[in-house]
């Protein structure tokens, strides 16, 4: 399994800068962070589940926060970006801004990392 930088390198920038700044972003909050793959997508993971995952489409740049509750948790910071139940979308002119995808890599980490059932 490569890295997430294997699987951006063939993106042109500014794209495949704006998402290797998403994911230094997340590594940055969450070191213990491992590279991996997703749903089919470049992820980080974060004890063996995704952390968040990236990806280039024709029309824009995606993250995925692997996590309907977190996207719900960050919605009102979204205003004017496209998303569906498990993506953001957004382009390099008009990137995700840093304390949004830290809250993302946050929340989506204490899901992963607190028990079940617990407070």
């Amino acid at each position: 399994m490569g890295s997430i930088d294997d699987a951006l390198a063939g993106l042109q920038d500014p794209d495949r800068a704006c998402l290797r700044h998403v994911v230094a972003c997340a590594r940055e909050l969450c070191p213990e962070a491992v590279d991996g793959v997703s749903y089919g997508v470049p992820a980080l993971l974060l004890e063996g589940k995704p952390l968040l995952g990236v990806a280039a489409a024709a029309q824009h740049l995606a993250l995925y926060p692997f996590s309907p509750a977190v996207l719900d948790a960050v919605a009102p910071a979204l205003e004017g970006f496209s998303r569906s139940r498990g993506t953001i979308r957004f382009t390099a002119a008009r990137p995700l801004p840093d304390d949004v995808v830290r809250e993302i890599v946050r929340l989506r980490s204490l899901e992963i990392t607190t028990p079940r059932g617990a407070a």
